[in-house]
């Protein structure tokens, strides 16, 4: 069987309502050949002397001022030794046995040319109650018009890294999309159908801005006609406005579209 050593990445920034809850569920886990890297953006409300308080379970850290998650995430890769790298949010957490069932499902499923593994998460609102259950196996046929693979908890190859680059800083939210994207048909990725983490949810604003951003990093990659990306840009506006219509009065929509 097969250990292979898991890079866990996370950034963060005046993360410290949330951080702790994060780092133990990092800690906790029940498999333990991983390294733990923080990469922090020049907190002011604490993260730092949390970083601190747990640096003897912290393989590495640094607190300096980024220009965003991608470009911490990129630090990270540059320290990380590790077969695997997942990044999860300072407001995600992780199953005790999540690393354990990834590892698990290397050892029984993957090959030398997988490249990413995703799983399923628990969605989560802002007061912290779960929404939904997101994440859907990844097939190039939809993958190449909209994201619905869950990212956070996910293990990217270190191969993926090296073959592909890193990830593109001007993007604020879907730079993990736009990675995954260069391979185009090409990425060999597996599905472990469990749920393997917790997920923040933005607000409304950064959810617009990411319907914005997925049409970017569409017409950029080249997956598919301009046409195709702006129909799929407005489908997904038109449900999400549809949502928000439906929880006004007191209906729960779920709108998804199937490719």
């Amino acid at each position: 069987m097969k250990h292979p050593t898991i890079s866990i990445i996370t950034a963060t920034f005046n993360s410290s309502a949330t951080l702790e809850k994060s780092i133990l569920s990092v800690i906790s886990q029940t498999y333990k050949n991983y390294e733990y890297i923080i990469i922090d953006g020049d907190s002011k409300d604490g993260t730092k002397e949390l970083i601190a308080k747990y640096k003897h379970y912290i393989t590495y850290s640094i607190s300096e001022k980024d220009k965003g998650i991608y470009d911490a995430w990129n630090k990270g890769i540059a320290k990380a030794t590790g077969d695997w790298v997942m990044f999860i949010g300072a407001d995600d957490f992780l199953f005790p046995d999540t690393l354990e069932s990834y590892v698990e499902f290397i050892n029984q499923e993957s090959t030398d040319s997988t490249l990413y593994i995703s799983s399923k998460v628990h969605l989560l609102s802002l007061d912290g109650k779960i929404t939904r259950t997101y994440g859907w196996p990844w097939q190039w046929k939809s993958f190449k018009r909209i994201n619905l693979i869950a990212h956070p908890g996910s293990l990217q190859s270190m191969k993926l890294f090296k073959s592909y680059g890193n990830y593109d800083i001007s993007y604020r939210i879907v730079g993990d999309y736009e990675l995954l994207l260069r391979p185009r048909e090409k990425l060999n990725a597996l599905f472990l159908n469990k749920i393997t983490a917790y997920v923040t949810e933005g607000g409304a604003s950064s959810k617009i801005e990411t319907f914005f951003e997925l049409r970017k990093a569409v017409l950029n990659s080249n997956s598919t006609s301009k046409v195709q990306a702006f129909f799929d840009f407005y489908v997904q506006l038109i449900k999400y406005y549809g949502r928000n219509l439906g929880k006004k009065f007191g209906l729960t929509l779920y709108l998804r579209k199937e490719f």
